[in-house]
C-alpha cells in the first residue's frame, strides 16, 4: 500500500466517537450563549418571543439610565477588585516562592480553601462583617457599596493572582535577584528592578483575570451590594421576576465581547512572556 493510501484510511470508529462526543460537550457549553447572542437581536418585546432581526435591543440597553448604570458600577468594581486582587496576590506569590518555609504549607493550605469555598459561604459570612465593621466600629468606608463589592469580589481572584505570580517564580534562578543585593541594591531596588519585571506577565495576566471574574461575581454582591451601587448581575436577577427583555440580552453579549478581548490580551501576554500553549490553557483556567 503507498504512503498516500495509507494516509487516506479510514479513522477508527472511536477516533470518530471521541469527536463527535467533542463536538457534542462543545455544543452543550456554548448553545445557551449562542442562544442569547442571537436573541440580542430580536426586535421583540421579551426575549422568548422573536419578532424579526434588528438592534433596537442595543439602542434599548444604551439609552436605558439604569442598565448603563449598572454596568459603571461592574466595571467599576472589578477594575478595584482586580488592583487589590493583584497587591495582595502579587505579594504572596512572591512570598511563597522566595520565601519558603514553615508557614508556606499553611498559608498555601489557606489559599485553596479561599478557592474551594462555596460563594454562598463567603456571601454569608461577608455580610455580617461588614454591618459590624462599618455599622457598629464606625468604620464608614465599608458602608460604601463599590467598597463591599470590591472586597467581596478580590477573595477569589487573591489566591489566583497568587498561584499564577509563585508558579512565574518557581521555575525562575533566584540568582538575578541575589546579584542586585551584591551590587547594593536595597530589598526594595531589587523588588522593583529585577522581581517585578521577572513577573509582570504573571502580574498583567492576573490582573486582567481578576477582572473578568468580578464581572459575574452573582452571589456575593446580591448579599453585599446597597441601594445605589446595584451591579450588573444583581440587576438580571431582579429583572427576572417581570421577563427578560432583548436589551438584557444585548447588554449581556457586550459584557461576553468584553471578556473575551481581556481573555484574547492575557493570551498574547502570555504568548509573548513565552509560555507554551498548554502553560496558557491552565493559567485560563486558574490553574
Amino acid at each position: 500500500m503507498t504512503a498516500p493510501a495509507a494516509r487516506r484510511r479510514r479513522r477508527p470508529v472511536t477516533d470518530v466517537l471521541l469527536s463527535v462526543w467533542g463536538w457534542l460537550v462543545m455544543a452543550f457549553l456554548f448553545a445557551p450563549i449562542l442562544v442569547i447572542v442571537v436573541y440580542s437581536f430580536n426586535e421583540g418585546r421579551l426575549l422568548a418571543s422573536w419578532d424579526g432581526f434588528g438592534f433596537s435591543a442595543y439602542e434599548a440597553a444604551f439609552a436605558n439610565r439604569q442598565i448603563v448604570a449598572t454596568v459603571l458600577v461592574t466595571i467599576r468594581v472589578a477594575i478595584w477588585s482586580a488592583l487589590v486582587a493583584t497587591v495582595l496576590g502579587t505579594m504572596a506569590g512572591i512570598a511563597l516562592a522566595r520565601r519558603p518555609g514553615r508557614w508556606t504549607v499553611w498559608f498555601t493550605a489557606l489559599l485553596l480553601l479561599v478557592t474551594v469555598t462555596p460563594e454562598i459561604v463567603d456571601a454569608v459570612a461577608l455580610l455580617p462583617w461588614f454591618v459590624q465593621l462599618g455599622t457598629e466600629l464606625g468604620i464608614t468606608v465599608l458602608n460604601d457599596g463599590i467598597v463591599r463589592l470590591a472586597i467581596g469580589s478580590s477573595l477569589f481572584s487573591t489566591a489566583v493572582v497568587a498561584y499564577l505570580v509563585r508558579s512565574r517564580l518557581v521555575g525562575m534562578d533566584e540568582h538575578l535577584e541575589q546579584a542586585a543585593a551584591d551590587l547594593y541594591a536595597t530589598p526594595v531596588q531589587a523588588l522593583t528592578r529585577v522581581t517585578l519585571p521577572l513577573t509582570a506577565p504573571a502580574v498583567l495576566s492576573g490582573f486582567l483575570l481578576s477582572f473578568t471574574l468580578s464581572l459575574d461575581n452573582t452571589i456575593i454582591a446580591a448579599f453585599v451590594s446597597v441601594q445605589g451601587s446595584t451591579p450588573w448581575p444583581v440587576y438580571i436577577l431582579g429583572s427576572v421576576r417581570s421577563g427578560l427583555r432583548p436589551e438584557i440580552a444585548a447588554m449581556s453579549t457586550v459584557m461576553l465581547v468584553l471578556t473575551l478581548l481581556v481573555l484574547v490580551l492575557v493570551a498574547i501576554v502570555l504568548r509573548r512572556s513565552g509560555d507554551s500553549t498548554a502553560q496558557i490553557a491552565r493559567t485560563m483556567t486558574g490553574g
